[in-house]
């Protein structure tokens, strides 16, 4: 049996863009941003774990792809970078791929899945809705 992997506490999030043609939506830029820092604030660690700010970074974002022309993908790498000075100490990265027949729902879609990936890598809860 493998062993449980890593866990970290998360204590902030910074989500950038690669530079690509067509640039990245800031709307899904912003939306995962608020998604995955809004999990850290609803997420309690132990003093035990070691504490990093990790960034996450979209690239080979497409929007608008097949037949429908409502299929997205994205490419996430994420660093987690130790608090106490910086160094990489841990790095993930996966794909996803999102349906929306809508374009106006496009980028929160994507945004949710990818926030989605997130949480679970890192084991952050999920914020509750707002009223």
């Amino acid at each position: 049996m493998d062993p449980p992997p890593p866990t970290y506490a998360v204590r902030s999030a910074t989500v950038i863009a690669d530079q690509a043609l067509p640039p990245v939506s800031p709307a899904l830029v912003a939306a995962v941003n608020d998604r995955v820092n809004a999990a850290i604030a609803a997420t309690s660690f132990g003093p035990q774990l070691p504490a990093v700010a990790i960034t996450v970074r979209l690239s080979d974002v497409r929007k608008a792809r097949g037949f429908n022309r409502d299929r997205s993908s994205a490419k996430i790498n994420i660093d987690a970078a130790a608090a106490d000075g910086g160094a990489v100490i841990a790095m993930a990265s996966f794909e996803t791929r999102t349906v929306a027949p809508d374009p106006a729902t496009a980028d929160e879609l994507m945004a949710e899945d990818i926030a989605a990936r997130v949480r679970s890598i890192f084991s952050l809860n999920t914020p509750r809705l707002a009223n």
